[in-house]
């Protein structure tokens, strides 16, 4: 399978990532364009992926287009490689935020062309990314070996487009959320006297392993909190103290805030 990437910003090269280091796809079978020939030339030659000249040229040799631009571009991008889509029909995964299935059928003037709209997010790159997807009826022969390239770089999950804006809260966005956690128990540590380095191994370890106990467990988060938390006892203490200092309503608004930009883009 050939995979042409239209766009080689931080998602693109993202997946790309995790797609080489899974083993995936070869890098020979990856081919890439963007807007500023420096920087995707630069990650081509430390990534391994071919370079075409155009837009046109990625689409030409691929079996799947991913769309991988700013938003205000895909009617202009769309436009720009109409005829070869036309000619090769490769799949069209689109990776923009805030653009319909229904917008992007109508910039290509038909219905009837495989689309496939996804939102990963950056976890990808070490194959425990997060991916929602949605798909028009003429992707559906497609789909399947779409959704399992991305099920090599983590979980999937189909999903109406109407929640895509908080998908992007709940597993875009919520990456940068759960540094800042990690990073905020990794400094509270620092004031007890452990180094940063180890505060932070400590710290993300604890996450890495609560969410997949989350995930394995058949209970729920706070089902969970309650097994840790004895009659009295240090976490209690901790919870208390964080629910008063607003932890919870701090991140409820922080989801808000984030649907609420993506929906305004």
């Amino acid at each position: 399978m050939k995979i042409g990437f239209i766009g080689a910003g931080n998602m693109a090269q993202a997946i790309i990532d995790g797609l080489i280091k899974t083993g995936t796809v070869a890098a020979a079978d990856i081919v890439i364009h963007g807007g500023t020939p420096a920087h995707y030339e630069a990650y081509a030659a430390t990534s391994g992926v071919a370079t075409a000249p155009d837009n046109a040229s990625v689409v030409a040799q691929s079996d799947v287009v991913v769309l991988a631009v700013k938003p205000r571009l895909a009617s202009d991008i769309i436009a720009e490689i109409h005829a070869p889509l036309f000619d090769r029909r490769p799949v069209l995964v689109s990776l923009m935020t805030g653009v319909s299935i229904l917008q992007i059928e109508g910039y290509l003037g038909t219905k009837d062309y495989p689309l496939v709209r996804t939102m990963p997010n950056l976890n990808v790159a070490i194959g425990a990314g997060m991916t929602a997807y949605a798909a028009n009826p003429a992707a559906q022969p497609a789909l399947a070996a779409v959704v399992g390239l991305f099920k090599a770089l983590g979980e999937t999950i189909p999903l109406a487009e109407a929640h895509f804006s908080t998908f992007v809260a709940l597993a875009g966005s919520s990456p940068a959320f759960v540094y800042l956690f990690i990073d905020a128990l990794s400094r509270a540590g620092v004031k007890y006297g452990l180094t940063k380095a180890e505060a932070t191994k400590i710290a993300a370890q604890a996450v890495l392993g609560s969410g997949a106990m989350v995930l394995q467990s058949p209970d729920s988060p706070f089902d969970l909190i309650d097994k840790v938390s004895s009659p009295g006892g240090t976490t209690v203490a901790g919870l208390l103290a964080m629910e008063a200092a607003g932890f919870m309503g701090a991140v409820v608004t922080g989801v808000d805030a984030t649907i609420a930009k993506d929906q305004e883009d």
